[in-house]
């Protein structure tokens, strides 16, 4: 069984998943480590947090095995639906126990209504107000959670019993969907998109071709206003336009990105080429206009949702960690539809920025919103713009999240077929696939070298694909010692040939740090540098300012561009640090405004300290992802540079 995307042999698909036990992440590498933290600490974490908030507790009280108030958002089931294909996957992975999945599969299986229906806030305190009010009610949401928490347990854990009751649990809430909403019934959409991709799944694990229909039928009947206005109106649950229709992303990011990722899979497995297209316009959309450096989406913290082009403000970024994670998630379905590269390289920038950066280096705290400043004197006090991460959240959507994809991020590291081997993560660690072993020996993305060695090779010739990162400008191989040369095609280096076992290709992707300027248009940045190595992006945090500069309101430093950037090696809390030049302007006048350069007297660009700068010094720039685990200090990824008086 494969990972949690498997198109079937006959689906509109340019790459194959590669079988979930076909990976295997070493945990001394850093995405082998995110996976052995998450199952050490976060996974436990969530389970525990489930028991605490009550989220266990509103089943029981379906059951009448608990008798306590009705506890957490009226979607809180949804956590629990998580954390059970969190721990399906961690079960396919590493093996261990599982109690969790027995133990809820009972739960489920006993709290469900004969008709199939299973929601423990509708069906003890609001059965009366069951499919009344879809915008908001999250009711297929709901659903959309547990099939696919019954996919993984099926594919990850088939030897367990409790995986089978999963299945039979979410099979009856899909088949009521089909009754309710399918073609002899309403004509209805959820105002939280997810069940799409879910059905889709579902078919895909049982052959039932009524899932199939269904998930289409919910795409095409989205667009028509179907969920009235609401607060925000429709295009905030993407409910204006159809989707094939649709020319910009708009509304609630999360909502939008899984809307997209169930149309990939509608588009894939029904041969419509004019609905990926859709998808692929859209996508091109998000990247182009409205999303940040880290990969993150969603300006707006009233509607959590997209804001104009160009509209990215890095202290009032959104940039929800379930934004990041539903991009995540339709990279990879448009990268097995197209087989385009650009797919996998915004697979790599979110996961090692926009995801990584919500998880704290213990896993057991967490980002719900991942800004990119964090201003000093900032009121971190409320868990909707904190300065730290959080145990938990009142609306806990994004640790379970997490944890369901750190349990399964092997699978998404390469791809294979009869004819060969695609690797797209470049991660320590074991791939087979079509009777061909690699290991693939690396500490990238701290080094840029990945030494890829042939342990089995099939008989006959086949290629290695090796993707290209779009920020590398000097990729380098070399084939048992001798250089290859060979051009990367459409993003890929590919080498084919016979192989024999004890081959080794290495690829050099060279990493030097540079500087990122943002588009013109992003006004919120403008005149402002980040700065990055490989897919890492960087950040200053006020910790780490020397005594030159320690006097200095983090707000008034600069950037010297006439200084060079370096790296430095480190033992602490980041491996790879960047020297980045950075001084403190001039004091600033005392009024909020002030009379500024004008016309005819030179234009301003990077120049020697004004009168009043504190001289250059080097400050270590850290990773993003690894921002705020030391205190609740400002931090900023843009800087501005530094400019001549005026």
């Amino acid at each position: 069984m494969t990972g949690p995307a498997a198109p079937t042999p006959s689906a509109l698909a340019a790459l194959r998943p590669l079988p979930l036990t076909a990976v295997r992440l070493h945990p001394d590498g850093l995405l082998g480590g995110w996976q052995a933290r998450n199952a050490a600490a976060t996974l436990p974490h969530c389970v525990d947090q489930l028991a605490a908030y009550g989220n266990l507790d509103n089943l029981r009280r379906v059951t009448g095995d608990a008798d306590a108030p009705y506890a957490g958002m009226w979607f809180a089931d949804t956590d629990v639906y998580k954390t059970l294909e969190a721990a399906a996957w961690e079960l396919g992975r590493s093996g261990g126990s599982a109690e969790f999945l027995t133990d809820v599969a009972a739960l489920l299986e006993k709290a469900q209504d004969p008709d199939g229906y299973l929601n423990s806030y509708y069906q003890v305190d609001h059965r009366d107000r069951q499919w009344t009010d879809l915008g908001f009610s999250h009711e297929m949401y709901a659903a959309g959670h547990l099939i696919q928490a019954a996919v993984a347990a099926a594919r990850a854990a088939p030897q367990v019993l409790a995986s089978q009751q999963v299945v039979a649990v979410a099979r009856r809430f899909a088949d009521l969907l089909v009754r309710r909403f399918g073609p002899e019934g309403t004509e209805a959409v959820d105002g939280h998109p997810e069940v799409e991709t879910a059905l889709v799944e579902l078919y895909r694990l049982t052959g039932h071709r009524p899932y199939l229909d269904q998930a289409r039928r919910l795409v095409d009947l989205r667009g028509y206003g179907r969920l009235g206005p609401g607060r925000f109106g429709p295009r905030y649950w993407q409910d204006d336009t159809p989707i094939r229709d649709q020319t910009e992303v708009t509304g609630h990011a999360v909502r939008q990105q899984y809307l997209l990722a169930g149309a990939v899979d509608v588009a894939v497995e029904t041969g419509d080429n004019d609905l990926l297209a859709a998808v692929e316009r859209l996508w091109r959309s998000a990247l182009t206009t409205r999303t940040y450096l880290t990969g993150g989406q969603g300006s707006r913290h009233k509607d959590e949702g997209f804001g104009d082009a160009y509209e990215l403000p890095p202290d009032r970024a959104y940039a929800e960690t379930c934004a990041a994670i539903g991009s995540f998630h339709t990279a990879w379905r448009l990268l097995l539809a197209t087989g385009k590269a650009h797919y996998a390289d915004e697979l790599e920038r979110v996961l090692y920025n926009g995801i990584a950066a919500s998880t704290a280096v213990d896993g057991r705290a967490f980002f719900y919103t991942n800004p990119l400043q964090l201003r000093t004197g900032h009121d971190g006090s409320h868990e909707d713009t904190p300065s730290q991460r959080l145990s938990w959240y009142s609306c806990a959507c994004c640790p379970p999240n997490l944890a369901r994809l750190m349990a399964s991020l092997h699978a998404y590291a390469a791809t294979g077929d009869a004819g060969g081997l695609q690797l797209h993560l470049y991660a320590a660690g074991r791939i087979a696939g079509h009777g061909r072993v690699v290991e693939v020996r690396t500490d990238y993305p701290w080094n840029e070298r990945i030494a890829i060695v042939l342990t089995e090779a099939a008989d006959g010739p086949w290629t290695l694909a090796l993707r290209v990162p779009g920020w590398c400008r000097d990729a380098r191989v070399t084939l048992n010692g001798w250089p290859v040369r060979v051009a990367a095609e459409e993003g890929y280096l590919r080498l084919s040939r016979t192989w024999q076992a004890g081959d080794q290709v290495e690829l050099v992707l060279a990493m030097p740090p540079r500087m990122v300027a943002a588009h013109p248009r992003v006004d919120a940045v403008r005149g402002s540098v980040a700065l990055a190595r490989g897919p890492v992006v960087y950040c200053v945090e006020h910790a780490d300012l020397p005594a030159a500069l320690a006097g200095a309101l983090f707000e008034d430093l600069e950037l010297d561009a006439t200084e060079p950037l370096r790296l430095v090696t480190s033992d602490g809390l980041a491996p790879v640090t960047i020297g980045v030049p950075l001084r403190a302007r001039a004091a600033p006048p005392d009024g909020l405004y002030s009379s500024c350069h004008q016309p005819g007297q030179g234009r301003p660009g990077a120049q020697p300290a004004r009168p009043g700068s504190t001289p250059t010094a080097t400050v270590a720039a850290i990773p993003y992802f690894l921002w705020a685990n030391r205190a609740a200090e400002p931090m900023r990824i843009w800087i501005p540079l530094a400019t001549p008086a005026g």
